[in-house]
């Protein structure tokens, strides 16, 4: 599904995708084609079922967006890890 299609399907609600296809391109993430999840009409209640899908399976690619939104990227982030201290 694309983004326009998912826009005119859940109006001004949150919404948790799964990447299907995408792409990276100068530190931004594009998604092309992407599967609703489910919708919600809160941030906290979409926020919630992310968590929970994220830890079961950490590889996939799940998003939060606002269909208000016209168009969608993400910035891409270098994990640099947790430093622990020895002592």
């Amino acid at each position: 599904m694309k983004w326009e299609q998912v826009r005119d399907q859940y109006p001004e609600q949150w919404v948790l995708v799964e990447a299907i296809s995408a792409y990276s391109e100068n530190s931004t993430r594009y998604i092309d084609e992407l599967s609703v999840i489910s919708n919600f009409p809160d941030s906290t209640l979409a926020w919630k079922e992310y968590k929970k899908l994220h830890l079961v399976e950490p590889t996939r690619e799940y998003y939060i967006f606002h269909t208000d939104h016209k168009t969608i990227e993400v910035k891409e982030q270098t994990f640099i890890g947790v430093r622990r201290r020895f002592q």
